[in-house]
């Protein structure tokens, strides 16, 4: 584990300096290590999802909870209505804010795409956080799929 974290915070990128990236890395890797046990890949997720999170202007832990409700972490999940990797983006996004060559399935990818869009739709609804998670799962108007993030956040992901 040291050695993985040791690298993982040389190659931290979003954090203002290496002790926040270690303490930020260290407290999200115990809680997330139930659902992705292998710690070169927990710890290569949530440099990632940090560093798109930031770069998107968004909470990582945000990221965290919406990734735990759309995917359970399964970079190669797949949804009933053609949704792909860990934040469940449509494939008609490439064409929109991509290449139609991009792999969603791409841990990065995802990544960017799924942060890019988050923050489009929290403009789009003008800072507020719950029409906007509404807006990113298609519900728009809905409550229960803002709450069952909400819900991840409070019980795995929130920094007291």
């Amino acid at each position: 584990m040291r050695s993985a974290l040791k690298k993982a915070v040389a190659d931290s990128r979003g954090f203002k300096n290496r002790f926040d990236a270690e303490v930020w890395l260290v407290d999200m890797s115990h809680r997330l290590a139930p659902r992705v046990p292998d710690v070169q890949r927990r710890l290569n997720l949530l440099r990632d999802v940090h560093a798109a999170a930031t770069a998107a202007g968004l909470s990582p832990q945000w990221v965290l909870a919406l990734i735990q409700v759309e995917s359970g972490f399964k970079r190669f999940a797949l949804s009933s209505a053609g949704a792909e990797g860990l934040m469940q983006i449509m494939p008609f996004w490439r064409h929109e804010i991509g290449a139609p060559d991009d792999n969603l399935f791409d841990r990065a990818t995802n990544l960017r795409y799924g942060c890019a869009i988050l923050s489009y739709d929290l403009k789009l609804e003008h800072g507020n956080l719950t029409r906007a998670l509404a807006r990113y799962n298609g519900s728009l108007g809905q409550l229960w799929y803002p709450l069952r993030v909400e819900n991840a956040l409070s019980r795995n992901w929130r920094i007291p």
